[in-house]
C-alpha cells in the first residue's frame, strides 16, 4: 500500500466507519469519537491462525485496519501463535487442537498474507506482532498470578458462548481463552501504547474483558469496537458455500473464482458489500448504488466490487485476467490472451473433463463433459448450431479437434448455448 501520505495529521475516521456501517458494538461512542478523530493512536486487531488461510469474512478486519491507517493511525497486525493453539471457544462444540508446529506454519502463511494490506514506513507504520513472543515464557503460576486474579468467575461464565456451552461441556483450555486475549491488549498497551482494540462482533465479550483488564491493572484508558457479523440474506454466512470457504490464498481459491464470489453476490447484499469493503468514495458509492437499483441486470456494482476486491488481494494482472475469463468463456473476448492458470482455474469452475491419450470427436467431448445428455442431444444441438468448441460453431459432431486447437496445448473450451460451458485437458 503505497497511496497514503506519510503524515501526523489524523483524518475523521469515526463517522465514515459509521456510515459504511462498520461500528456495530463500541466503548462509550462520544470517547471513541474523540479519541480516533484526535491525535495519532495505535490500535490492534487480531487473527488466529486455525486454518492455513484467512477467507474473505477476514477482510472485515484487514480492511478496516487499513482504513484506520489510511486516516492516520498506527496499526498492530496480532496473528495469535498462542491463542491459535487454543482456540477461541465456538457455540457448537469443543475445537480440536493442532499440532504446534503445525499452528506456526499457518501462522507465518496469515502474517504473509495480512502485510500487504498496511504500509512498514512513514510516522504510523504498521508492525506484526506474536502474542507468543509473551505468553509462551510465561509460567503458570505467573498467569493465574498476574492475569486470572483479576477475572470474576461469574462474569466469564455469564458470555454467551460459555453459558450455551455449559450444558454440553467445556474444557478449561477454551473457558481459559478469554485471559490469554485480554492479557494481549495488556501486553500490547504496555509494549506500544496501544489503546485501542477492534474486533468481529462474536469478539466482543473478549475486547470487552481485555478493556476491563487493563483497567484493573491500573492502565488506561484504552477503547475498543467491533464490526458487524456479515450474513447473506439468504442467512447464511458471508463467505462460505456447499464447496467451503473463499480463501485469501490463491491456492486455495482461485483469483477467477475470487472475482466470480463478489460478481455473483445478491442484489439485496450487494451494496453492504460495497460499504463494508469498497475504498470509493462515499459519493461514488451512492451514485454506484442508484445505478444498480435503475439496471439491475447490469450487475453494475457487482462488477465493480469483484475487480477493486481481486485488484486488492491478489493483485491488478490477475484481476485482468479474472474479468477476460469471464468475458472469453461467453465469447465476448478472446481464449488466446488468457494465462494457462486463469484458464484452468476458470475451467475448473464450471466442470473441467480430463481425457488421457487422443481425444475423441466433439460429438463425445459434449457428452463426456455434461454439457448434453446423450450422444442424439449432441447431435440435434450441433445441428441447431449451439455448440461451440473454443468459441467457434461446430457443425460436424463426429470431427476431432485438432492439435493445434488446444489452448497452452492442452485446453479446449466447450460452449453450449451462450451460456453454459466446461473444460477439457489432455493429460
Amino acid at each position: 500500500m503505497t497511496d497514503r501520505a506519510e503524515s501526523t495529521n489524523v483524518q475523521p475516521i469515526v463517522d465514515d466507519l459509521r456510515w459504511r456501517g462498520l461500528i456495530q458494538d463500541s466503548t462509550d461512542p462520544e470517547e471513541l469519537r474523540r479519541h480516533l478523530d484526535g491525535a495519532p493512536t495505535t490500535f490492534y486487531v487480531g487473527f488466529d491462525p486455525t486454518a492455513a488461510s484467512l477467507h474473505v469474512g477476514h477482510l472485515m478486519q484487514v480492511l478496516t485496519a487499513r482504513r484506520l491507517q489510511l486516516a492516520g493511525h498506527r496499526p498492530l497486525l496480532l496473528v495469535g501463535g498462542a491463542t491459535g493453539q487454543i482456540g477461541d471457544p465456538r457455540e457448537s462444540s469443543e475445537r480440536t487442537l493442532n499440532p504446534p508446529e503445525v499452528v506456526a506454519a499457518w501462522q507465518e502463511r496469515i502474517r504473509a498474507q495480512v502485510s500487504p494490506f498496511v504500509t512498514y514506513t512513514g510516522v504510523n507504520a504498521a508492525t506484526l506482532v506474536n502474542n507468543l513472543d509473551w505468553t509462551g515464557p510465561t509460567s503458570v503460576i505467573e498467569f493465574l498470578r498476574d492475569v486470572g486474579k483479576h477475572f470474576p468467575v461469574n462474569k466469564m461464565l455469564a458470555r454467551d458462548v460459555v453459558r450455551n456451552r455449559l450444558e454440553t461441556g467445556i474444557s478449561f483450555t477454551e473457558f481459559s481463552y478469554q485471559l490469554l486475549q485480554a492479557n494481549d491488549f495488556y501486553q500490547l498497551h504496555v509494549q506500544h501504547d496501544c489503546t485501542l482494540q477492534f474486533g468481529g462482533s462474536d469478539q466482543w465479550g473478549n475486547i470487552t474483558a481485555g478493556v476491563d483488564f487493563v483497567r484493573r491493572r491500573g492502565a488506561g484508558p484504552v477503547h475498543a469496537f467491533t464490526t458487524p457479523l456479515v450474513l447473506k440474506a439468504d442467512g447464511t454466512k458471508f463467505g462460505k458455500s456447499e464447496g467451503g470457504g473463499t480463501w485469501l490464498d490463491p491456492t486455495m481459491t482461485s483469483p477467477y473464482a475470487f472475482y466470480q464470489f463478489w460478481v455473483n453476490a445478491d442484489d439485496r447484499d450487494v451494496n453492504n458489500y460495497l460499504r463494508y469493503f469498497s475504498f470509493r468514495p462515499r459519493a461514488e458509492l451512492e451514485e454506484l448504488e442508484k445505478a444498480t437499483a435503475e439496471r439491475p441486470q447490469a450487475r453494475l456494482a457487482q462488477r465493480a466490487l469483484a475487480e477493486e476486491m481481486t485488484a486488492l488481494v491478489h493483485g491488478a494482472e490477475e484481476a485482468r485476467q479474472a474479468i477476460m475469463a469471464s468475458q472469453a468463456l461467453f465469447g465476448r473476448a478472446s481464449l488466446d490472451e488468457l494465462s494457462a492458470d486463469t484458464l484452468r482455474a476458470a475451467l475448473a469452475e464450471a466442470g473441467l473433463l480430463q481425457v488421457r491419450g487422443e481425444l475423441p470427436p466433439v460429438g463425445t467431448l459434449l457428452k463426456d463433459s455434461g454439457l448434453v445428455s446423450s450422444a442424439n442431444e449432441a447431435r440435434r444441438t450441433i445441428a441447431e448450431g449451439g455448440a461451440y468448441v473454443n468459441n467457434e460453431r461446430i457443425t460436424d459432431g463426429d470431427a476431432v479437434p485438432e492439435a493445434s486447437a488446444l489452448l497452452h496445448g492442452r485446453f479446449l473450451v466447450l460452449r453450449r448455448g451462450k451460456r453454459t460451458f466446461a473444460g477439457v485437458e489432455l493429460v
